[in-house]
């Protein structure tokens, strides 16, 4: 084991020695890399004659860069956009999305995270995650309900087995015992599991009520009180978009980033849905724990085994979409725009729920509880999901997506307002047509 791994694995047992029995195989020999990289940061902070450290070209004191490029780039410099961005992802980007993950969830205050390491993207934060926590035959448990790459990520990459838990109940709500009974039968026995929590939850759009959230935590901890280790990785993609009062405004994060040592919250979020960019890739890991004593090493340790997993993968994410999008949070305009796009999603979830209000779609189908978020799902109960979608593609020119036999996906985030009851009327004559077939 390279020594830098044993020194950052000794932080970690001294300060919290349960997190070395979480970490996967891969996540203990993880370290983040001296080498080039300290020397060309040394280099950077002393070389004031001349430096030929690091693999970048330059020209007449500037970054050599193409004018085609640049012209496409207005308001950032070649050495904002162009250059490599630390695998740990800006040093003010990762400061200033804690200062908004604090100021949106103010439970965190006083709380022991660490500070957000960048990812491309949140898929990208799970694949990381995945190699860090995971080891073959693991067992993640996952929502009957769920996206289907965490199966390609925690499954076929990474050999776990995979436990579901379910997400509704037959009183229209989060299954909150449904939760308590896997997630006790599934981890008895086991010394480890991995538990992926959704919300707002893809495909559903349901967000937990803060009883529902509170009944989660409790049941998370009771199992890390009982000795099995927890690593709750929270997937908060669609993080803000709460459209009742109802819902959980805060990230279920909050409520297990300090309850066990036995526990480990990790929250994925990102600018992704949050700030409208989804191709720039821009996510972020963040860790919260319970330590006895000072966290900070221990979280510090983690942030470099992160570091130096998106190093030994991508190296780092986009300069230019951390830069566009640190711009952006730091521009006074930012605050109102985000409040701006939040009452369109918002104003299309009601004009949905209005909608499914009518009678007349109640014999070909459930609406499953919805609340937050970009999607909403409808249980069919005469014709099945797939030969619907497809002959709704090819008949009517509609597009939805279709999970098993009976669910459809609808995502009303890219639907106008004004288009909403034509899309669910075209779904009835299709399920009309198959019904007629």
């Amino acid at each position: 084991m390279n020594p830098l791994a044993e020194e950052l694995n000794r932080i970690i047992q001294e300060t919290n020695p349960n997190l070395m029995d979480m970490l996967s195989g891969v996540g203990k020999h993880l370290f983040f890399p001296k080498g080039i990289l300290s020397q060309s940061a040394e280099a950077k902070e002393k070389a004031n004659r001349l430096n030929a450290t690091i693999g970048i070209a330059t020209e007449e004191g500037d970054i050599m860069h193409f004018p085609s490029v640049m012209s496409s780039i207005e308001g950032l410099a070649p050495k904002e956009s162009l250059t490599y961005a630390s695998s740990f992802g800006i040093p003010a980007l990762r400061s200033k999305w804690q200062e908004l993950q604090l100021e949106k969830n103010p439970s965190l205050v006083g709380k022991s995270t660490s500070l957000p390491v960048v990812t491309c993207g949140i898929t990208h934060g799970i694949s990381v995650l995945a190699d860090m926590w995971v080891d073959p035959n693991d067992l993640v448990i996952l929502p009957d309900m769920m996206w289907g790459n965490y199966n390609m990520i925690f499954s076929v990459r990474k050999g776990a087995k995979i436990g579901k838990y379910p997400v509704f109940s037959g009183q229209g709500g989060f299954d909150v015992s449904g939760f308590e009974k896997q997630i006790r039968s599934q981890s008895k026995g086991r010394d480890k599991i991995i538990v992926v929590l959704n919300f707002p939850h893809n495909p559903t759009g349901y967000t937990v009520t803060p009883e529902e959230g509170a009944h989660i935590a409790e049941v998370l901890s009771s199992v890390a009180r009982d000795g099995t280790r927890v690593v709750a990785i929270i997937d908060d993609a669609y993080f803000g978009l709460f459209y009742e009062k109802e819902t959980l405004k805060e990230s279920i994060f909050t409520l297990l980033c300090d309850r066990h040592e036995n526990l480990l919250a990790i929250k994925l979020d990102g600018a992704t849905k949050e700030n409208y960019v989804w191709g720039l890739r821009v996510g972020f890991v963040t860790y919260g724990l319970k330590i006895n004593g000072e966290a900070g090493p221990a979280l510090e340790a983690l942030e470099r085994k992160t570091a130096g997993c998106v190093r030994g993968t991508i190296s780092n994410a986009s300069h230019l979409g951390q830069s566009i999008v640190l711009k952006s949070m730091n521009d006074d305009r930012s605050k109102a725009e985000s409040k701006d796009k939040f009452e369109v999603l918002k104003e299309r979830a009601i004009r949905v729920k209005e909608v499914l209000a009518d009678p007349k779609y109640q014999d070909a189908w459930d609406v499953y509880p919805f609340n937050s978020g970009y999607f909403m799902c409808i249980c069919l109960k005469t014709v099945n999901a797939e030969e619907l979608r497809r002959h709704l593609l090819d008949k009517y020119g509609v597009g939805l997506i279709a999970l098993g036999n009976t669910d459809l996906r609808v995502a009303f985030s890219c639907l106008e307002k004004d288009n909403i009851e034509e899309l669910f009327d075209t779904v009835l004559k299709g399920v009309e047509d198959l019904k007629k077939n």
